[in-house]
């Protein structure tokens, strides 16, 4: 008799509710138990309860088969993806998990719960562009994007979208919203065209995982660059003003992608982290513990503050178990991140940047990562920086302390953020005309 995933991915969530991680590890099969572990399953099980309370209720699960990425870098042809609803006192999430034939895991994740469905902002203008599926990359690794393109005559400026850490789809959806869809619909209809892409981590997270040494580098520039290209070669985009914006993450491996291709035209920085990631992760979790104090939340921070000391150790290497390090990433992805220095490298190109911050951000903050980019970029006329201060990490505008649960609720991206960076991206024509007059007497 064979395997039933559904009650297998249930007494998943039970085991977890009920503190045995080490028996949910022994369903690890061994790619997965290659990056993750029972202590790295218990600090994000745990940091979820610190933030939205107990556990009220376990849904019902729902099987579907697996997306054929998925399946390819397993190799399980039988493998089942199985979503289990679980409701908390102050919110909910999905735990997400990939059950192959044996009944084994062969991935597990813990999504957002899903509290309503995305509706175009006020400020999309869907009537002035069209959209067009599009491949970006080749090979085993090339993933699917959406292209919005102005409708009318172009040619017109262009922007790349990177979305922030983890595995993210094009949109950047977070619960019910999708802050990367608000950008790009927002900026397609005011005369920008814009690309944006599933990650790599999402689009073959199996193949990424079986991996040996895979980087924050190789997560983002190579499909970077491709999209950069895309945009540079289609008749409807000015290939001389093609641009790169990148969010959180994508905001800090936005001036690696400029160094890897010169031909991009700028940077749009939206809460680009610039503090070493592992120190920003204690310093996150040490803000949530803070705000919802208990063994758990105390627990998580001394995880944490273990982990991010073993990155700083003399003796991390490419062999660090990623079960002792932040987030499960392994020893080479943070020997790269630690070697890499976002503001020194933007500081040393020669491109217009334009640095967006949110007020409220606990996540990326103005005293922590906006100061160093002031510091590095001082008196650099060409960089322009602006703070808003209703704005999240998303960008959603509030009121109050930020806290997670504010990602769980339908909100859009603060209208002025896209207001401001259309503008940038499409100057006055004056000031076009002037640029374009001085070009020539220096040309004669």
């Amino acid at each position: 008799m064979g395997v039933d995933p559904l009650k297998i991915a249930t007494e998943v969530v039970e085991m977890a509710r009920n503190g045995r991680f080490a028996d949910v590890e022994k369903l690890f099969a061994p790619p997965l138990r290659a990056v993750a572990s029972a202590e790295t399953l218990r600090i994000g099980w745990e940091s979820q309860h610190s933030r939205i309370g107990a556990i009220s209720e376990v849904g019902t699960p729902v099987g579907e088969p697996a997306p054929e990425e998925w399946v390819a870098a397993s190799g399980k042809a039988g493998l089942v993806k199985v979503s289990v609803p679980v409701t908390y006192e102050r919110g909910g999430l999905t735990v997400v998990m990939s059950v192959d034939e044996t009944g084994l895991l062969q991935g597990l994740t813990l999504a957002p719960a899903i509290t309503g469905q995305w509706t175009p902002p006020p400020y999309a203008r869907r009537e002035r562009f069209d959209e067009h599926e599009v491949t970006v990359g080749s090979g085993a690794l090339a993933v699917p994007g959406t292209l919005s393109l102005p409708r009318g005559r172009g040619p017109w400026p262009g922007v790349v979208l990177l979305g922030g850490g983890g595995p993210f789809d094009r949109d950047g959806t977070t619960g019910p919203n999708k802050p990367l869809k608000d950008l790009a619909w927002g900026l397609a209809g005011r005369g920008v065209a814009v690309l944006r892409f599933d990650k790599v981590t999402r689009a073959h997270a199996g193949r990424v995982a079986a991996t040996p040494g895979f980087t924050m580098g190789e997560e983002y520039v190579p499909h970077a660059v491709a999209a950069v290209h895309l945009l540079q070669r289609h008749p409807d985009v000015d290939a001389g003003r093609v641009h790169v914006a990148g969010h959180s993450m994508g905001g800090k491996a936005a001036p690696r992608v400029a160094v890897a291709e010169p031909s991009v035209a700028g940077l749009v920085l939206l809460a680009g982290d610039a503090q070493p990631m592992h120190h920003a992760a204690v310093r996150v979790v040490r803000h949530l513990a803070a705000a919802d104090p208990g063994p758990a939340a105390q627990a998580a921070v001394e995880a944490i503050t273990r982990q991010a000391a073993l990155v700083d150790s003399p003796h991390l290497s490419a062999a660090t178990p990623a079960a002792n390090l932040p987030f499960g990433y392994s020893g080479a992805y943070w020997l790269d991140l630690r070697g890499y220095d976002p503001v020194a490298t933007a500081a040393a190109l020669d491109k217009p940047m334009l640095i967006l911050q949110g007020g409220r951000d606990y996540q990326v903050t103005v005293e922590d990562d906006l100061s160093r980019w002031r510091a590095g970029l001082a008196r650099r006329p060409e960089v322009t920086i602006r703070v808003y201060d209703a704005d999240d990490h998303m960008f959603f505008s509030g009121t109050g302390p930020s806290t997670p649960a504010g990602y769980e609720s339908p909100q859009h991206v603060d209208p002025a953020v896209v207001a401001d960076i259309a503008g940038w991206l499409t100057p006055p024509r004056g000031r076009i005309a002037r640029f374009v007059s001085g070009v020539r007497r220096l040309v004669r």
